[in-house]
This record gives structure tokens, sequence and C-alpha cells, in this order.
């Protein structure tokens, strides 16, 4: 059961049209926008965790993962720091 409401304002103009789409595959408005709300909100997420590469970028980006990280005083810095969710 959905029990978390989401309240949003929009233009007649939006309205209608959201409407409109949604009649024409047999939903309402409210399960239409949820469902192209959440394909969206998902589609956001995978855009920000894969990517894709032809086969020499592919050869440079593994190369790169492969070569030995020379010594950096800022990433150092950055590693002695406790992380706030961690112990003592």
């Amino acid at each position: 059961m959905r029990d978390a409401a989401i309240n949003l304002r929009a233009l007649p103009e939006q309205r209608d049209l959201i409407d409109h789409a949604a009649n024409l595959l047999g939903k309402n408005r409210s399960d239409f926008m949820l469902e192209v709300a959440c394909e969206r909100a998902q589609a956001v997420i995978l855009d920000q965790i894969f990517f894709s590469l032809d086969s020499e970028r592919f050869a440079q980006f593994t190369a790169m993962l492969d070569t030995p990280v020379s010594p950096n005083s800022g990433l150092e810095r950055l590693m002695a720091v406790k992380a706030p969710w961690g112990g003592n």
C-alpha cells in the first residue's frame, strides 16, 4: 500500500498533457506520473554508475587503473582522516 505522499503544482497545460498521455496508456494520472518519475530517476542513477567505452578507450582506462599511484600528500592526508561513522 502506498502511504508516502508526493505533492506538486503544475500548469493546467502540463496537467492536461500528463492526463492525455496517461489515458493513452490506460493509466490514471498518479500511476502514470509515478511510473515515469521512477523510470527517469533510475536512468539518472544508472547514468552516474555505468558508462560505456569503445575498445581503445577501455584499454586506456584499464591502463590508468593499473598504473601505480605516485606519492600524493593530499591523498595521504585524506586517507588519514577518520570517518565520522567509524568508532574511535
